[in-house]
């Protein structure tokens, strides 16, 4: 096709285009609601891999502590943190420093490290399939 000064004009189906820059404005939004499902899903499992744990190493005198470990998930730019762990207001969740960490009479139990670190392989891959599920990839 040509233009009245006979040059040439072109078109182009450019709704391709377009598609793609809505996907890119709304991608952080997105991103930011994925990353938090996968940090709450996350907390979820290491709180209840901890209380397993804790059921079976903290015995009889602190058959309550498993119940006093819970998670809270708290938005961030970006996405959202997590804190997990026993909450002092709940029956015996005050043991958590000495269950945790032991002293000088008590091994060190380690319930919650040993849950962090089931939890990390699954959480980093889940991590990776959001960024390579991203439009711009």
């Amino acid at each position: 096709m040509a233009d009245q000064r006979g040059g040439q004009i072109m078109t182009a189906d450019v709704r391709e285009l377009q598609r793609t820059a809505v996907a890119l404005r709304s991608a952080p939004a997105r991103a930011e609601q994925q990353m938090t499902s996968i940090v709450t899903r996350g907390a979820l499992n290491i709180k209840n891999a901890w209380r397993a744990n804790a059921a079976a190493s903290s015995g009889r005198h602190a058959r309550h502590y498993p119940r006093s470990i819970s998670y809270d998930v708290l938005p961030i730019p970006g996405g959202a943190s997590a804190e997990i762990g026993p909450d002092k207001a709940r029956k015996q969740g005050a043991l958590g420093n000495l269950l945790e960490f032991g002293s000088v009479h008590n091994r060190p139990h380690n319930d919650g490290g040993r849950a962090l670190a089931a939890e990390a392989v699954p959480f980093t891959a889940h991590v990776v399939a959001l960024t390579l599920r991203a439009p711009w990839q």
